[in-house]
């Protein structure tokens, strides 16, 4: 029953979606509208994510992630964080692609029921991808000031990664 069910919910939408533009000329016009919007969006998106994409390639192969991991490893030790998420702490809020090859890596070395990886699991499904969000966002609105936004979210990122340890403490 569940099969049929879930094999009818994308027909079903999409013949709604079709009556309703079909069957009133303000719904197509919208549609398309907002498709127009849309591509419009993504074109003035394209610098931006050309600039992320190619300071994340210097970050990476420049060695500076390797570097970081190295800087901060002795301070997850002092602080009982598990020292093998510290490459998916740095990656995490720079680029979602990257931090899920790190997480996937992890995985593969450590095991998916190791605390690392639980860790690492809570914190991919808690966090995003903030430099990310924050120069989309900012780009499309226009805002030039935002050093307190960078300041906001590396804090959060910190909070994320001791409340991602303590919940895979408490509830594993």
């Amino acid at each position: 029953m569940i099969g049929l069910i879930s094999s009818l919910v994308i027909p079903v939408v999409l013949l709604t979606a079709g009556l309703l533009m079909f069957g009133r000329n303000e719904y197509f016009t919208a549609f398309v509208k907002g498709a127009m919007d849309g591509l419009k969006c993504t074109v003035e998106l394209i610098p931006t994510m050309v600039i992320l994409i190619s300071a994340l390639y210097m970050f990476t192969k420049g060695g500076a992630a390797e570097l970081l991991t190295k800087l901060f490893t002795p301070v997850c030790k002092f602080l009982s964080l598990p020292t093998e998420i510290v490459p998916l702490a740095i990656t995490r809020p720079v680029s979602g692609s990257a931090a899920t090859a790190t997480f996937a890596n992890l995985l593969e070395t450590y095991g998916a029921d190791s605390y690392a990886a639980i860790t690492a699991a809570i914190m991919m499904g808690s966090s995003d991808t903030l430099v990310y969000v924050i120069a989309v966002y900012f780009s499309k609105t226009r805002v030039k000031n935002t050093a307190r936004v960078f300041a906001i979210t590396a804090v959060s990122s910190v909070l994320c990664l001791f409340m991602s340890s303590l919940l895979a403490r408490v509830f594993f």
